[in-house]
């Protein structure tokens, strides 16, 4: 069942995806008994031929086509989509978190390409880059300027090709560039270590193929440092999300076997289901479940969920799954409210295309949709405050977004919200040169996890003073 309904479009590859194909190839054949509106594909059609014959210069029919497929899809909402070859095979790398690179997770600062942290044991890692290190250019071209997704690209390529990377790093106040020989990369979506004696950090970046796996095996080093942790910090922030059986499996190690993680519905029969924490609803066909030989003191383990804006889709499943249960407390900001499913159909072997085919509710039967999930305790992002966090996009500042249970749709609220945004970039922008970049995740200058760490110590936390529910007529009112 696990293998059906992906959140946030990622779909596993292999054996899943051919038992998937065969599902949505099915379903696109039934469909096609249904009657069309034949008025309407017959004025598509001629807007095809007067675009082929009258515009002032040739045009590919492939990707005339190709452009109505994605032009009609991306009307739907912000989450559905039309994969072309190029878009399809990057989407793939995605969830199986590998690609060709590098090897680093980055971020920008000033423009310029920040190392957040080299990939244990990647080209970069042996080549000597730092966390913290700045990239200034990318072989012959300077990174300022670039996007972020400008950048990646770069970075990336074929398999035993060379990039030189050029380094400023701050703290030896010097530039060096590094040739390094590109190679298959594995992205390891879970990290972990003890903070310190009796308390345990777990970080979930994204939901991917090998991320249970991953997680099983940070959590057994943990319990293997430390037999006797007391506390527990499970961190989601910024965690996009990524496959539904992987959240379910996550949610199934803190909690009592057979209880609701997750349910779905949509017009389709398939989309109606009701996911728990169980192995058949997230072990995949033939293969082990990790989550078995964990130690059984993760079921009781006191446990905190760090969440922010940029939790989204499969994090807040775990995240709104385990505060229903009262398994944890949830600490941090209002979550993304990403609360769509999205199936993958394949089309053909390279293309494919993406369809929000239901909701998804927590257990209590709470639709989170343009929502998120509400911590149970509001953190800020530093000491001083919220630096970026309302600069941060969420599901209901999305355009054509599904309305929420209880949203209503307001032109005036939207240009209030937009309003409020500029404001705040035209304040941080004359704060730019007093601004600090916020700490790594998990250092020890990470301040919401301090927090999070002195609610499992029982020690005072400071709790935020502004942040507030961010309903859906607040802003207009």
């Amino acid at each position: 069942m696990g293998a059906k309904l992906k959140i946030s479009g990622f779909i596993a590859v292999g054996a899943v995806a051919g038992a998937l194909a065969t599902i949505q190839l099915q379903a696109i054949a039934q469909r096609t008994l249904s009657p069309l509106p034949l008025e309407e594909l017959q004025q598509l059609a001629a807007v095809f031929g007067i675009v082929k014959t009258d515009y002032v210069e040739a045009v590919d029919e492939k990707k005339l086509i190709s452009d109505a497929i994605g032009g009609m899809v991306a009307g739907l909402d912000p989450h559905s989509q039309y994969f072309d070859k190029k878009s399809f095979k990057e989407f793939r790398e995605g969830t199986t978190g590998r690609f060709v690179g590098v090897g680093i997770e980055i971020g920008m600062e000033d423009g310029v390409v920040k190392v957040q942290t080299p990939i244990e044991g990647s080209p970069a890692f042996r080549a000597g880059i730092k966390a913290g290190d700045l990239i200034t250019r990318i072989d012959e071209t300077a990174v300022k300027g670039l996007s972020m997704d400008q950048a990646v690209k770069r970075m990336r390529g074929e398999p035993n090709t060379k990039v030189t990377l050029t380094i400023f790093r701050k703290v030896e106040n010097r530039v060096f560039p590094v040739t390094i020989t590109r190679e298959e990369i594995r992205v390891q979506s879970v990290r972990a270590k003890v903070i310190e004696p009796g308390y345990a950090w777990v970080r979930v970046s994204q939901f991917q193929d090998r991320t249970v796996d991953d997680f099983a095996r940070k959590v057994e080093e943990i319990y293997k440092a430390d037999p006797h942790v007391k506390g527990m910090v499970l961190d989601l922030r910024n965690d996009p999300g990524g496959l539904l059986d992987a959240s379910v499996a996550i949610s199934a190690a803190f909690l009592p076997s057979d209880v609701t993680v997750v349910s779905t519905n949509g017009q389709l029969p398939d989309s109606k289901a009701t996911y728990k924490a169980s192995p058949e609803f997230y072990a995949r066909r033939g293969a082990s479940d990790p989550i078995k030989r964990l130690p059984a003191a993760l079921k009781s383990v006191p446990l905190v969920v760090l969440v922010n804006e940029g939790s989204a889709s499969a994090s807040e499943i775990v995240a709104g799954a385990l505060q229903d249960h009262k398994r944890a407390t949830v600490m941090g900001a209002q979550t993304f409210g990403k609360g769509s499913v999205q199936t993958v159909r394949p089309l053909t072997p390279d293309t494919a295309l993406k369809i929000t085919t239901a909701r998804y509710y927590t257990p209590s039967g709470r639709s989170i949709q343009a929502k998120g999930i509400v911590p149970d305790v509001w953190l800020d992002e530093t000491a001083e405050g919220n630096v970026f966090a309302a600069l941060r996009m969420r599901e209901a500042d999305l355009e054509k977004h599904l309305v929420g249970a209880d949203e209503k749709k307001d032109a005036e609220r939207e240009k209030v919200r937009a309003e409020e945004r500029k404001r705040v970039e035209e304040q941080l922008s004359k704060q730019r040169d007093n601004l600090k970049p916020l700490p790594e995740f998990g250092s020890a200058e990470d301040f919401p996890l301090q927090q999070a760490l002195n609610q499992l110590r029982g020690k005072p936390v400071v709790v935020s003073k502004t942040a507030a529910e961010r309903k859906a007529e607040a802003a207009a009112q």
